[in-house]
């Protein structure tokens, strides 16, 4: 992991073309660790999450370098490798789990060392289909929530008040004006070098599993 962290730390820092170029086998070295890591991740989810079975690297990896066509962000490489293990692949929009590694003084919305396991910027259909089955019974959720130790519930782009034509006072209100379904952890180092790194992610993962099929189960 020394080597990811310390290529990634040297994009950060030198996100041009030029150097990029000049240390390329560095970016396909840490690639070829990372997508050792991520594979076992993919293998290891699918054992207690069936729905996440049969997918394979390319289904849940990304491009390291950026589309800068339509960002006012020109930096050409992203800073971080991630991998979501996800039913579908990484563009079904549906719940997952996802596991990323990056220098801590990125400035990007999730930086960072992290798990998370959810659903980012679901479509509106998706969102409306998830209020509902809160109103119905948020009980579900709330012990699913419960049950993922250690992670916390990302309210970073949430709505200021609840949405029109959901009850102010219900239980589960705060729920309603979520516009992501993530739980996040960040991993600290003591687990980010740790040769057993895999199996602890997994670990993390399980505690989440009740919480993603929650999510996929309103999408269906």
């Amino acid at each position: 992991m020394e080597e990811i962290i310390t290529f990634l730390t040297n994009v950060l820092h030198n996100n041009n073309r030029e150097w990029f170029h000049e240390h390329k086998q560095e970016y396909q070295s840490a690639q070829a660790k990372f997508n050792a890591i991520a594979e076992q991740i993919i293998d290891g989810v699918a054992q207690f999450d069936p729905d996440m079975q049969g997918l394979t690297l390319k289904d849940c990896t990304y491009r390291f370098y950026r589309d800068t066509r339509f960002s006012s962000d020109k930096r050409p490489y992203k800073t971080h490798f991630g991998v979501f293990v996800c039913k579908g692949g990484k563009k079904s929009m549906l719940s997952g789990y996802y596991f990323q590694v990056q220098p801590r003084d990125s400035e990007d919305y999730f930086s960072g060392n992290m798990l998370c396991t959810g659903m980012y910027m679901p479509f509106p259909e998706t969102l409306k289909n998830i209020r509902e089955e809160i109103l119905y019974d948020g009980v579900p959720l709330e012990k699913a929530i419960q049950k993922a130790k250690g992670f916390s519930l990302d309210t970073g782009r949430n709505m200021k008040r609840v949405p029109n034509g959901y009850p102010k006072d219900h239980t589960y209100a705060e729920f309603f004006k979520q516009r992501d379904w993530l739980l996040v952890k960040e991993i600290d180092d003591q687990h980010l070098y740790s040769p057993n790194l895999v199996d602890w992610v997994l670990d993390e993962f399980k505690k989440t599993k009740d919480f993603c099929q929650w999510l996929n189960q309103g999408v269906r």
